[in-house]
């Protein structure tokens, strides 16, 4: 019995089931494609929502020495998934490649555990998508009622408080355009993607070019605040808070590796997709970190939409630029949702096309091909959860899964060069074991600095996967029916 937790899929089988499966995913992304796809789901919530709130509560201007420390953690990590992607072009991401390495039980984790990233990722950023909106809104004299545009709840550090609000729409409304638009089709997405890509990424230039004459050097005094006496509220206790919350920010490029099955080349251009785009992103979000505290004392950036913040901040010397900033934070937003939710609908499907989890959630659109009902299931429950919780309960959570995700992957490349040495790579990580143990022991110091609260929904939220799998999933598993069919 314990035996059969750990049956693995061999590479031939993950390559004939992407190519022989007859709801196959069409193949309609390029190198470029995966490249704008990696920083349409990067730039987003990190830069235009977290980067505020994990300097506020955690590092303060040192939350730049935060995303170096998360990108030495994603690069690492990213060397090994892009290792992964070249030898098994299949959706499914580390799920997949803890299948090929250290069997189903394992990987049904990590597939559980990429269910709570996406879905919460694409929650979180619907939520700070609301707070660009609202703004963007209030400047043109249109007032939304507070009552509609903020969660109910409050959760802080003296526990749970009702806001007063009914429902964070703003939110709900984005999660279910972007739902449709996935539906329609994956080659219509990542058009929409490519030129919001764009869009953003000119924006945020144009921050980081007009901002630096308005800093303020005291603001950066100290740059890095002493710490309070509780770990993770500053000092370098906080910095390592800070870069395990802004950890979310990073999770494009495993996205990327969700579409790998919809990539026409991808031996070759998943690596690039993952690699490239985190090296534009991590530029990007270190030079945005140090304008924005620069500009705006650290304690007054505990909003969603801090950038916005930083524009009104500066005064009417760039009063030119808020309505573009905040075009771009919506417009970029956007793309971020549509990316995480196109990355859960597809862990969904792969999972059940293993019969790991429901027949229905296989099932692909007759006329678009794409999995429509996880993705309709994955829109539901995100619209939910974004319209409910505050955006820093649903971060913390997603920076969780995220890390833990990259851990498995990290061991899972030395396994595999044991067990599969002979496999022709598209891209070889280098210095292994060295590479993937680093990956592995960065990621696993960020979790250890996130707070208890976390871990015991982590703990939760496992749980109830394990009633699902050894009540459903282990009874159906196509691998495990094969293995006794063989015998």
């Amino acid at each position: 019995m314990i035996k059969d937790l750990f049956i693995r899929k061999t590479l031939s089988e993950l390559e004939e089931q992407a190519d022989g499966n007859h709801n196959a995913l069409k193949r309609h992304l390029n190198a470029m494609n995966l490249v704008l796809l990696g920083i349409g789901c990067v730039i987003g919530a990190g830069i235009f929502v977290l980067t505020g709130t994990a300097a506020a509560n955690h590092a303060g201007p040192a939350i730049a020495l935060s995303f170096v420390i998360s990108a030495t953690g994603c690069m690492l990590a990213g060397l090994c998934y892009a290792e992964f992607s070249s030898m098994i072009p299949v959706a499914g991401s580390a799920y997949t490649y803890g299948y090929a390495t250290m069997g189903e039980f394992i990987a049904w984790i990590i597939g559980w555990d990429l269910i709570l990233e996406y879905l919460f990722g694409s929650a979180t950023v619907a939520v700070g998508w609301s707070g660009y909106v609202v703004s963007f809104l209030n400047d043109f004299g249109i007032h939304l009622p507070a009552s509609i545009c903020q969660s109910p709840f409050i959760f802080d550090a003296t526990g749970w408080h009702a806001s007063g609000a009914i429902i964070n729409f703003p939110a709900v409304f984005i999660v279910g355009i972007m739902t449709t638009l996935l539906i329609i089709g994956i080659k219509e997405s990542a058009k929409f993607n490519n030129i919001i890509v764009l869009v953003k990424v000119t924006v945020i230039l144009l921050f980081i070019g007009f901002g630096i004459s308005h800093i303020q050097i005291e603001n950066w005094q100290p740059f890095i605040p002493e710490n309070t006496g509780i770990s993770g509220q500053f000092g370098w206790s906080g910095i390592l808070t800070g870069a395990a919350v802004v950890f979310f920010a990073y999770i494009g490029f495993d996205a990327v590796s969700t579409a790998s099955q919809e990539a026409i080349n991808p031996k070759r251009d998943m690596p690039i997709g993952i690699l490239v785009s985190l090296a534009v992103c991590t530029i990007l979000y270190i030079a945005v970190s140090l304008v924005l505290t620069g500009i705006v004392n650290y304690k007054d950036l505990n909003v969603s939409a801090p950038i916005a913040v930083a524009i009104d901040t500066a005064g009417q010397s760039l009063f030119w630029l808020r309505p573009i900033i905040k075009i771009g934070a919506i417009a970029g937003l956007s793309s971020v949702v549509l990316v995480l939710l196109m990355g859960q609908s597809r862990i969904f499907f792969t999972m059940a096309s293993d019969g790991l989890l429901w027949k229905s959630f296989a099932k692909t659109h007759s006329k678009f091909k794409t999995p429509h009902v996880t993705t309709i299931v994955t829109g539901l429950f995100a619209a939910f959860f974004a319209g409910l919780f505050p955006i820093g309960l649903l971060g913390e959570l997603v920076s969780i899964g995220t890390l833990l995700a990259f851990v498995i992957v990290c061991i899972g490349i030395i396994i595999l060069r044991k067990s599969e040495p002979d496999v022709p790579r598209g891209f070889r990580t280098p210095w292994v074991p060295l590479v993937p143990i680093l990956g592995a022991m960065v990621c696993l110091a960020q979790m250890a600095s996130l707070p208890a609260d976390t871990w015991l929904r982590l703990i939760g939220w496992m749980l109830v996967g394990f009633l699902i799998y050894f009540f459903y999933g282990r009874k159906h598993s196509h691998a495990r029916l094969a293995r006794k069919n063989q015998k």
